[in-house]
């Protein structure tokens, strides 16, 4: 249940933002370390540090399409006077048996094969004749069929350094470094590298399973036709992107009706797939504000376990909110205002975080950062409340976009950040600098 339960406040506390969030972030906890398949582990967080099991590369390989030879055999060649080798043979990539390189002899090598014995560098194909004896030329591949131990001559015409065009063992990482540190989030770079170590399973905290639901029996799918009265559901689809963005495997339930009982059936049964439920719409103070009526109880839990806290917030958008847990697991619920900004904004404030600290993230907030205020006129906000307009930034600027109210979809969509008034602000002038939380 929400450590809020512990606090001294009452039904008129006016929470402030941090005290909200405080509440969240220390009722949320990361969810159980699980072994995933390593395309299954993708966004997940590491749990352990991984070690290299072994070196990467795991032999001295070539870095071009050419010819394995010794040093000393191509020294001082030249357009004119060019080191005539006898090509013994060719090493493809995946060679298990190389040919060996003696005096005066080159063996063709592709690009990854392993570096032959005796060859000390290789030089790529378009410094020779390409074993024709007809000048320079880029087919080798066309080639690269003849038979191991092939007779032939290749014209080399410029000296190699030793080691010229080798990839070292090891010089990626070395048998007993470490791979990558727990807490990392595997991306397709890192879930490269433990493929790359030979790992086919890692142990990572799993992404959260995250339930969205929307209220009201005046919201109407996408794709079906408006009655009077009636809008389209946005706020379902905008919260479950968001989910997802924030790392989240979510889940999007179709608008509940204006039924306490049918909005409780639907989260009970929704129980089973969720590790955080989100709703939006439901939580002020209307006659019809079926979340507050199915979820808020007076006393300890209720019978099915349902334990949530609905309280004011000193912010704008989105004064009414609701935390707490539900169901025998005490899955953690967040009950959050209808107005579309109102319930963006929240998401952002107090849900990104949830799903963040759920993953085992330490790190769970949007970036910030202090911006010049480009506006035409000044900033009103209202006393006593922390107010997030939403603005574009760039180049050390914010620019607002839309106004202050709630059900400004248009112009959400347009910004990039959100600027950020503090309580004891009522009026920022243009140029001023102001905070603004980045949502790129």
């Amino acid at each position: 249940m929400s450590s809020a339960a512990t606090r001294p406040a009452g039904p008129d506390h006016l929470w402030s933002v941090d005290e909200h969030l405080e509440d969240i972030l220390e009722t949320v906890r990361p969810l159980e370390p699980i072994e995933l398949q390593l395309l299954d582990a993708q966004g997940c967080i590491l749990v352990d540090d991984v070690t290299v099991p072994v070196s990467l590369p795991p032999f001295d390989n070539s870095s071009m399409d050419g010819y394995a030879v010794r040093v000393a055999d191509v020294a001082g060649a030249s357009e004119e006077f060019p080191a005539v080798l006898e090509v013994v043979g060719d090493v493809a990539a995946g060679a298990v048996d190389p040919v060996r390189v003696g005096p005066g002899q080159a063996a063709r090598i592709m690009t990854g094969a392993p570096l032959p014995p005796g060859a000390e560098a290789v030089v790529p194909v378009e410094w020779t004749d390409g074993g024709l004896g007809e000048g320079p030329v880029s087919g080798m591949r066309a080639r690269s069929l003849a038979p191991e131990g092939a007779e032939g001559q290749v014209r080399v015409h410029r000296p190699a350094e030793a080691r010229a065009h080798v990839r070292a063992k090891g010089s990626d990482v070395k048998a007993g470094d470490r791979a990558l540190e727990a807490g990392t989030i595997l991306g397709p770079p890192q879930i490269a590298l433990l493929a790359a170590i030979g790992r086919g399973t890692v142990r990572v905290r799993p992404r959260p399973r995250v339930v969205v639901l929307s209220t009201g029996s005046e919201l109407v799918q996408p794709g079906e036709e408006l009655a009077h009265g009636q809008i389209y559901d946005s706020n379902s689809f905008a919260l479950t992107a968001a989910a997802r963005d924030a790392g989240a495997i979510a889940y999007r339930v179709g608008a509940v009706a204006d039924d306490a009982e049918t909005l409780r059936a639907t989260i009970e049964d929704q129980l089973i797939r969720a590790d955080l439920l989100v709703t939006t719409g439901g939580v002020s103070v209307g006659a019809y504000d079926v979340v507050k009526e199915a979820l808020s109880y007076a006393g300890d839990e209720d019978e099915a376990g349902s334990g949530v806290d609905f309280r004011k917030l000193a912010m704008q958008p989105g004064k009414p909110q609701g935390f707490g847990s539900i169901g025998p697991d005490h899955t953690p619920l967040l009950a959050l205002p209808g107005n579309p900004v109102s319930s963006y904004v929240s998401f952002e404030l107090f849900a990104r975080p949830a799903i963040r600290a759920l993953m085992g993230l330490t790190d769970v907030n949007r970036p910030r950062a202090l911006a010049a205020l480009k506006a035409d006129k000044a900033l009103r906000s209202p006393k006593g409340r922390r107010q997030f307009l939403r603005g574009v930034y760039g180049d050390g600027e914010v620019t607002p976009v839309g106004g202050s109210g709630s059900h400004l979809i248009a112009a959400l969509a347009h910004a990039d950040a959100l600027i950020v008034l503090p309580e004891d602000v009522e009026s920022v002038e243009p140029g001023a600098e102001v905070e603004v939380v980045l949502l790129g």
